[in-house]
């Protein structure tokens, strides 16, 4: 795996390319065969908390595949469908939930934590690529709900989307 530092609230984003090898030759490379809809799995979430009792980032990581490489966007695609009127401006997308009342309630952010994953597709012949995604989370230093969870999917360029995971139960306070 190798790790890449993107701008913006990327903290880390490392990927490993289906059946890319260094050193190896063609011959030895083994083919990966991963359906062309990306699939993602939920890996972990760390928290990061200032001086005080409540924890101010998230760090969501998650794993993904995807047969044809179409992961990310480049700075300059902002033509439709990836212009910034639409939803496909973005292509990781995060939905935010919050304990209230006993029970989880999608609470809409303003700004969303959505994102746009860079461009990823690989040099080599075989476009299939697999990897892990780290994304930062700017997270409610005083939250009046102190326990969240957050689900994601992230869309390709050919806008398939993937399936939907999420989070376990997150305490953002410190115990």
């Amino acid at each position: 795996m190798i790790p890449f530092h993107f701008p913006g609230r990327f903290r880390w984003l490392v990927f490993l390319l289906g059946g890319f090898l260094l050193m190896a030759s063609p011959a030895c490379m083994k083919k990966e065969n991963y359906p062309v809809v990306p699939e993602i799995s939920y890996q972990g979430f760390t928290l990061e908390y200032d001086s005080g009792m409540y924890a101010t980032r998230g760090f969501l990581t998650f794993s993904f595949k995807d047969g044809d490489g179409d992961i990310g966007l480049s700075e300059n695609m902002i033509q439709p469908p990836y212009d910034t009127g639409s939803i496909y401006y973005y292509n990781l997308f995060i939905d935010y939930y919050e304990k209230q009342d006993g029970r989880f309630v999608k609470v809409d952010l303003n700004p969303t934590l959505n994102a746009r994953l860079p461009y990823l597709t690989p040099d080599d012949p075989n476009k299939s690529i697999s990897g892990f995604i780290s994304d930062t989370l700017p997270l409610n230093p005083m939250p009046v709900h102190d326990t969240i969870m957050v689900k994601f999917r992230i869309c390709d360029r050919a806008l398939h989307l993937s399936n939907t995971d999420s989070t376990p139960v997150i305490i953002l306070k410190k115990r």
